[in-house]
């Protein structure tokens, strides 16, 4: 198998501003980054040691070549990063201002065009475990459609499912709704799902992390994910569930931390029995995965910030 788990979704340039307390109007000096949830999962597992495919689009510039270097260099097999010749690279711009607030403004490109005549489906059926966590799949076609096929295909060949909603309200704003629709489509096939309480309160429209969790589980979910911060996360098999608590850190930025959780708890996922009958063996891969995303918190960046295992103690 030439690789364990694959994930699939968009890869981008974050552009951070790095002046202090100033709108993007405003603001003259940027930092760039590769960004994109799923490739900040696939950077983690194969940090850690773990084998993994990144499947998206980029454009065929400059920036597109660079965020396939950045995976190139993290040993994530980028053989299914599609070029694109008609479509630039998918650009963020980002500025925190003092109140907390972001000033964003998302430029989309190539990625909302993969169609499922670019993808190899022989190497996609050799892979065990298939990652869903984009932010931006769900947007609009040609990608919603393509994302919902690859899925559906997986689950048809009796693949491991993971998938992470990744609301950001700044690309949903008035369509809400939508996001709530297909959230609920995807949760409905997989066998792993991971979402922040404030996701899981969107979703289901209950406050109550039990219920919510419940709620998720007679979708078709069969293992739920709760992360809650730096309470850590709240886990559940559908029969037991506990709050697993993460290690206490000084955070200094948490991008990327719910994507590393993710890609820490998929690389463990891919070395046991995918069916998790046993809570205490799943208490302890979220103990790992929790104090792997609090460790990303410590420095600054996605997968500059990822630790390696002889990093984790």
């Amino acid at each position: 198998m030439s690789s364990s788990i694959v994930c699939v979704g968009e890869l981008l340039i974050d552009f951070f501003c790095t002046d202090v307390d100033i709108n993007l109007m405003e603001g003259t000096n940027f930092q760039k980054q590769a960004g994109g949830a799923p490739a900040n999962v696939c950077a983690t597992i194969a940090k850690l040691g773990g084998t993994t495919l990144f499947c998206g689009k980029v454009g065929n510039d400059p920036f597109g070549h660079f965020l396939k270097k950045a995976l190139d260099d993290a040993q994530v097999n980028t053989s299914m990063v599609v070029l694109d010749d008609v479509h630039p690279t998918t650009l963020a711009f980002v500025s925190l201002q003092a109140n907390g607030e972001r000033d964003f403004v998302f430029n989309r490109g190539a990625d909302a065009f993969l169609v499922e005549e670019e993808l190899d489906y022989d190497r996609l059926n050799n892979v065990a475990i298939h990652h869903f966590g984009s932010a931006t799949a769900l947007l609009n076609d040609p990608f919603q459609t393509t994302y919902f096929n690859v899925m559906r295909n997986a689950k048809n060949r009796g693949k491991f499912i993971s998938f992470d909603p990744n609301f950001r309200i700044d690309l949903w704003k008035n369509r809400v709704p939508d996001f709530i629709k297909l959230a609920k489509k995807g949760i409905a096939i997989a066998d792993f799902v991971k979402v922040s309480d404030e996701e899981l309160q969107i979703i289901t429209g209950i406050s109550d992390l039990a219920e919510g969790t419940q709620a998720f589980h007679q979708l078709g979910a069969k293992i739920v994910a709760v992360t809650l911060g730096s309470e850590g996360t709240y886990i559940s098999n559908g029969q037991k569930s506990e709050i697993v608590p993460s290690v206490k850190v000084k955070s200094i930025d948490s991008t990327g931390a719910g994507d590393a959780f993710v890609g820490a708890t998929l690389f463990q996922f891919a070395n046991v029995n995918p069916a998790f009958e046993d809570f205490e063996v799943l208490k302890k891969i979220i103990s790992f995965s929790n104090k792997v995303g609090a460790l990303v918190c410590t420095k600054v960046g996605a997968i500059s910030a990822i630790p390696t295992l002889e990093e984790i103690k």
